[in-house]
């Protein structure tokens, strides 16, 4: 009997498979949430009636990857940037999304929780995939979605 329990698996995923399936989850939220896969290079807009307009930018496409830019349409006062704003990458073939940067406002964290400063870069990424995954749900509680979606500017396919 023992034996038996002293060679017992883990049953908890390791901190690295954690990251994998948060970029995996996010990933699947945010083609349900935009289907940024279908849309042309350019930027978009998802407006309620909140005054709170989401941005999708979709920046780049390569033959395996897509890279996003996803912001609300304010600027923050202090930088003049976009906030909260996340860049991403969206691997198609693994079906992941990993968070490449992200800034995010006060009005944002006391909605769906701070980003606390990470020790490294292992526990920045996991926090910012953390991050984006409760805003991607938030956003999709507030009611935005592909159905929201308006081109501001798109660029024609090229082939």
């Amino acid at each position: 009997m023992s034996s038996v329990l002293a060679h017992r698996p883990n049953v908890l995923p390791s901190r690295f498979a954690w990251l994998m399936g948060l970029y995996a989850e996010n990933f699947h939220r945010l083609a349900r949430l935009f289907a940024p896969l279908d849309l042309a290079l350019g930027s978009y807009r998802s407006g309620l009636d909140d005054g709170l307009d989401v941005r999708l930018d979709v920046l780049e496409r390569q033959r395996y990857t897509l890279d996003l830019r996803l912001s609300y349409e304010f600027v923050d006062a202090t930088t003049g940037e976009p906030t909260p704003s996340a860049q991403l990458r969206v691997y198609l073939d693994a079906h992941m999304a990993e968070v490449l940067d992200l800034c995010a406002d006060r009005r944002l964290v006391r909605a769906i929780g701070p980003l606390h400063p990470a020790r490294d870069l292992f526990e920045r990424r996991l926090r910012m995939s953390s991050f984006l995954n409760r805003w991607l749900e938030y956003l999709a509680e507030q009611g935005h979605s592909i159905g929201t979606l308006e081109v501001l500017r798109a660029e024609p396919c090229a082939g």
